[in-house]
């Protein structure tokens, strides 16, 4: 069996070589490339003879799949799978796991650390402790005691409702079902207009589905305090970019982090949240720390062992 990762993973090859090493010594071929191909004609020939693939968070078209004559499995190497050409997977009866929960802590801590930076004026503030200034114009405000709002609670919307709770937040969410330990610990389960209406920061938690593309537009901007915070380290096209810009710098919104985009990183120069106000910005770094990169090699390798065995995991 052939299995092909399509681009790199973000560890060390110390690492590739532990996690590759039983599927070789089983007498598998194990590919591995030292950079990202971008051209897809280039990308085509990399990976068309594969049984089975790896990728994190490039795209893969329906084009490329279809042509991939050999191609029985994916396995992603990420939690949202919105990049890969899933009914064309349908279509070949291409088996499809992802890397569910490598990064719960990462993306969670994140979160947080763009909410700190935004209500702290981190950036303005690291700007005027190296050019002589002082604190004048910059002085934030707390988490603590403020209202939390969560937009999804799955693995990762938990960790940062149980993270907000340690704050001594008041934590409410919105989510398709209630989740009973959550409202154990306190957190309280509420509408979506309720969330935007009450919330002084929104972190959102939600997959990029037909029903949450765009979740955050206009209309739900304008439901929120012009004090709120809003965090994104979700997917991008939950947020509608242009009407979020537009509330910061008239002073709708009190500020925002976003770590994701319309489109991976970069991003254009000329992006609406380039010019946007009180906004700190992350390319795309939420679930890229040291610790997830590692888990994540290692349960898309899992992955493949277990569907082999006859047993996949984490399917999509």
């Amino acid at each position: 069996m052939k299995i092909i990762v399509m681009e790199p993973l973000g560890v060390s090859a110390a690492k590739i070589e532990a996690v590759s090493a039983p599927l070789k010594a089983a007498g598998h071929e194990f590919f591995y490339p030292e950079t990202q191909e971008l051209d897809q004609t280039k990308l085509l020939a990399r990976v068309k003879d594969a049984d089975v693939l790896i990728l994190a968070n490039q795209k893969l078209s329906g084009d490329i799949i279809r042509q991939c004559p050999n191609l029985k499995m994916i396995s992603i190497a990420f939690t949202g799978v919105d990049h890969v050409d899933l009914e064309a997977c349908r279509e070949r009866n291409i088996t499809v796991c992802n890397a569910a929960g490598y990064s719960t802590n990462a993306v969670a801590e994140l979160a947080f650390g763009l909410a700190i930076s935004v209500i702290r004026n981190i950036v303005p503030c690291d700007h005027q402790a190296r050019h002589e200034g002082t604190k004048a114009g910059l002085v934030g405000f707390e988490l603590y005691g403020k209202t939390f709002g969560v937009v999804g609670t799955g693995a990762i919307g938990r960790r940062v409702a149980e993270i907000a709770l340690a704050f001594s937040c008041k934590v409410i969410a919105y989510n398709r079902s209630e989740k009973q330990d959550l409202i154990a610990k306190g957190v309280k389960f509420v509408s979506k207009e309720e969330l935007f209406r009450e919330a002084d920061f929104v972190s959102l938690h939600t997959p990029l589905t037909a029903e949450t593309k765009g979740l955050v537009n206009a209309d739900m901007i304008k439901l929120m305090k012009p004090t709120a915070v809003l965090i994104n380290t979700a997917r991008g096209p939950v947020v509608d970019s242009e009407a979020l810009a537009a509330a910061l710098n008239e002073g709708r919104l009190a500020g925002a982090g976003i770590d994701v985009f319309e489109t991976e990183p970069p991003i254009p120069a000329d992006h609406p949240l380039c010019h946007a106000k009180n906004t700190v910005l992350t390319p795309h770094v939420a679930f890229a720390s040291k610790e997830a990169l590692e888990t994540r090699a290692d349960i898309v390798i899992e992955n493949i062992k277990a569907w082999e065995a006859g047993k996949p995991q984490n399917l999509v």
